[in-house]
């Protein structure tokens, strides 16, 4: 996922951490930037959204110097394993898959999945025997990817870098439907693009996929920064901050159950 690889001016700081963040209260954070309204840059150049509000909450709390940076969905966890970074904050479901390469915070966000298609296309089931054949975008590297190519094996499954490409090819009519977190597309549907487009079936958060929810990521075995981010969650939930930021980015509740 990802094109841009600016640097946000929006930082707290300018800290680089090598080794254990937590030890120097110095921690590099990295996002995706094109992930909307998550993670993007917004008409000023700068990283936005609710991610980067909840990064810079987080590290407000635990009185960290911490700087974001852009880095692109495949490369992320890459990246944080070479030390380029000591975090992800950028909608990173927390997964079993995912776990056997990075270590995560408790979640501090929920968000399911859902497909969408062309309004004049009704959809009603989704199931992969009424999908067989169809072509369904999807942005690599995601946990949409790894639940498609489990069970919509019959389909046309296309990998894009970004759910912005994945969303022109079914403007364009080169897909059927896509797949992605409902935040996501319920924005993008509210644009010119995606007007002519509706959701169809039920939401998708079966957890052997879609895991326990959102957290941030580091490098297995940072564990004091690890009980550093659950505590600075917990006292966010706690003091308001997170709802603020929730009702600024969205019109539910996305922390969830």
């Amino acid at each position: 996922m990802g094109i841009f690889r600016i640097l946000s001016a929006a930082v707290i700081g300018l800290g680089l951490a090598t080794g254990s963040a937590a030890a120097a209260d110095k921690i590099r954070i990295a996002t995706e930037g094109a992930y909307p309204p998550f993670n993007f840059v917004n008409e000023q150049g700068k990283l936005d959204g609710f991610d980067v509000d909840i990064a810079n909450a987080l590290c407000a709390k635990m009185k960290a110097d911490c700087e974001i940076v852009a880095q692109d969905w495949d490369g992320i966890i890459p990246g944080l394993l070479a030390n380029k970074y000591d975090a992800i904050i950028a909608a990173m479901s927390i997964t079993e898959d995912r776990k056997q390469s990075v270590d995560f915070s408790s979640k501090y966000a929920l968000s399911a999945g859902q497909f969408v298609a062309p309004k004049d296309k009704t959809y009603d089931d989704t199931s992969p025997k009424a999908l067989a054949g169809k072509v369904i975008a999807v942005q690599r590297s995601t946990t949409h990817v790894t639940y498609l190519e489990d069970n919509y094996k019959d389909s046309d499954i296309r990998l894009y870098d970004t759910q912005d490409q994945a969303n022109l090819d079914m403007v364009s009519g080169r897909a059927d439907l896509t797949l992605a977190d409902q935040p996501i597309l319920g924005d993008w549907l509210k644009t010119s693009d995606g007007q002519g487009f509706h959701f169809v079936g039920k939401p998708v958060a079966d957890p052997k996929w879609y895991g326990e929810g959102i957290g941030v990521a580091v490098r297995k075995g940072d564990t004091a920064l690890v009980t550093k981010f659950n505590e600075a969650i917990a006292a966010i939930r706690a003091d308001g901050t997170f709802k603020q930021i929730n009702d600024k980015w969205f019109n539910f509740d996305i922390y969830g159950e």
